[in-house]
Order: C-alpha cells, then sequence, then structure tokens
C-alpha cells in the first residue's frame, strides 16, 4: 500500500530530536502555518456545503458529526458551540464519536474500527432524508467515520466528508467532499497537529458561514447568541446598542422587553410596535435581521 500524506514524515523532520528547543519548536510552528494555509483551497467545497447545512437546518433538520479519535475532538468543539454562538436548538445537533462518552476520558484507538458501532450511533440518532452528516477522518479511511457517512446517506441525509488524504475512501462516498490535503506532520502521523488544525479552521468556517445564511450573523455580531450568563448577557446588550446605536442600559432593557432575544431588542429599538410584532417581521425575512430593519424603515416612510 503506498504511504499517504498524513503517515509520511516532515521534509523539516530529520534530527528534530537533536535540535535545539527553539528550533524545534519553529518547526512546529512552522508546520501549523503551512496547515492552516491548506484550507484555502478546500474555500469551494466549504462554501458548498454551508449552503447544504444551511437548507437542512432551515427545514427543520438535525446537523450531525461523526468521527474518531482527534477528528471527533474538532467536531465536538465545534458542534458544542453552535448553540450558544448562533442559538441553533441543541437537540437539533448530534455528535457521534467512536466509543461514545468514555472516549471524552480515554482517547481509546480500538472504537475508531467499530463498524457496528457507527451504524447504531446513525440510526440512534435518527438521522434521515432531510438532515446532514458531516464525518471527519484525516487519513480517510476510518471504519468508524466512513460507515457511519455510508448509512447516513443510505438514509437519505446530505452527507459531508473532511478528510486530509486525496481519493480517500471518506471523500468517495460524501456527496460533497472537503479535501484538506495538509503537509506531512513534523511527527509522522500524529494528525492531530497540522491535520487537525486545517480540520478546526475548515469547520470553524463552515459553522459560520452556515449560521450566516440562516441569518444568525449581522456585520460581524452574533446576533442569536444564547445568553445564558453574565457574560454573555453583557455580550447580548452591547450587540443590541452597537447596532441599534442605543445606550447599555437601554439596550439592556430592550432585551429584557424581548426576553433576551437579540434581534428582536434590535428591532424594537428600530421602532418595532412590540416584541410580537418584531417577531412576525422576522419571520416574514427569513429571521434576517438587515432586511427585517430595512422592512421597518420603509414602513415609516409609507406612514410619513
Amino acid at each position: 500500500m503506498a504511504e499517504t500524506r498524513t503517515e509520511a514524515l516532515h521534509g523539516n523532520a530529520e534530527g528534530l530530536d537533536i535540535q535545539a528547543p527553539e528550533a524545534i519548536l519553529g518547526s512546529l510552528a512552522d508546520a501549523q502555518v503551512e496547515a492552516a494555509k491548506a484550507v484555502r483551497n478546500a474555500i469551494p467545497s466549504i462554501a458548498r456545503a454551508a449552503e447544504i447545512i444551511a437548507g437542512c437546518l432551515s427545514s427543520g433538520g438535525k446537523l450531525a458529526y461523526a468521527a474518531a479519535g482527534s477528528s471527533g475532538l474538532m467536531a465536538l468543539a465545534d458542534a458544542l458551540e453552535l448553540p450558544g454562538t448562533f442559538g441553533i436548538q441543541r437537540d437539533r445537533i448530534a455528535i457521534l464519536i467512536a466509543g461514545g462518552d468514555e472516549a471524552f476520558r480515554t482517547l481509546a484507538g480500538g472504537p475508531e474500527d467499530d463498524t457496528e458501532e457507527a451504524s447504531t450511533a446513525v440510526a440512534n440518532a435518527g438521522i434521515g432524508a432531510g438532515d446532514c452528516l458531516i464525518a471527519l477522518s484525516a487519513s480517510g479511511t476510518t471504519p468508524y467515520a466512513v460507515r457511519a457517512i455510508e448509512d447516513a446517506r443510505r438514509r437519505g441525509a446530505a452527507t459531508i466528508g473532511i478528510a486530509n488524504n486525496r481519493d480517500s475512501a471518506l471523500l468517495r462516498q460524501a456527496d460533497t467532499a472537503i479535501l484538506l490535503e495538509t503537509p506531512p506532520e513534523v511527527i509522522a502521523g500524529s494528525t492531530r497537529m497540522g491535520a487537525g488544525t486545517a480540520q478546526k479552521i475548515a469547520l470553524n468556517m463552515l459553522s459560520t458561514l452556515t449560521a450566516i445564511h440562516l441569518g444568525h450573523v449581522h456585520d460581524g455580531y452574533m446576533v442569536n447568541l444564547m445568553a445564558d450568563n453574565m457574560k454573555l448577557r453583557d455580550r447580548a446588550a452591547r450587540i443590541v446598542a452597537a447596532v441599534s446605536g442605543r445606550g447599555h442600559e437601554e439596550a439592556a432593557s430592550l432585551l429584557e422587553k424581548s426576553g433576551g432575544a437579540v434581534k428582536t431588542a434590535i428591532l424594537l429599538a428600530a421602532g418595532a410596535d412590540s416584541a410580537d410584532a418584531a417577531q412576525k417581521i422576522l419571520e416574514r425575512t427569513g429571521h434576517k435581521l438587515r432586511p427585517a430593519l430595512s422592512a421597518i424603515e420603509g414602513n415609516k416612510g409609507s406612514k410619513a
């Protein structure tokens, strides 16, 4: 079998163990930058995938992530942030990691070969038509991830594969393939390093663009955040103040009237008659704030 990029040795790794600490760290840092640059070539595929995910979520479907090992941790980090950052309901996000909850304590290698566990996880998550599953594997051959994408596709879900090796099984099985062709690792095969960095960046980009399609971002603000602690409530008030031009205290008061909903509070500041009226405007504009604000301005003009 030909050696894959994720198992090959980086060109700068020769003599690594006898180099000065600063030189070693310099090589590691440079390799991370190289890996990050590889994501740029995947932008067209990431854009297509985000559109697919947004379509599924806007139609009431679920988004599932399936992976093993360090790829599973990258998936977990992205998935867990979606409810708080973008207000996506927690029951619309499924995280399928080889080894289940035990993987969070002991990242054993064996479960990644368990295809039956993958099939069971996909079935238990209820993945099917109208849903979307993202499967990740640095090698692109991890049995758990490949079986998850096969089963999800067979059940009618849209599938997205993310891998770091060209022409791998995972990418061939996916409806939308995202190739992150990172250089070989400085520590050969340690894909938690460069490959993992590229996966993390790609997932951040993918979920953020999805949220923009869904109307959860206005300018650079997370206008659909779930403000469930003091820091986030203060952030929500600052967002309302920044977008509406009102003071912080008034923004906080508007948030109280809106039940903590940032978009609704901004529309109240813009002249919506009530929180209910603001919500109806958002429903008409696909929950996107910019056209909702334009609708209020247009309504003001027609009354003048």
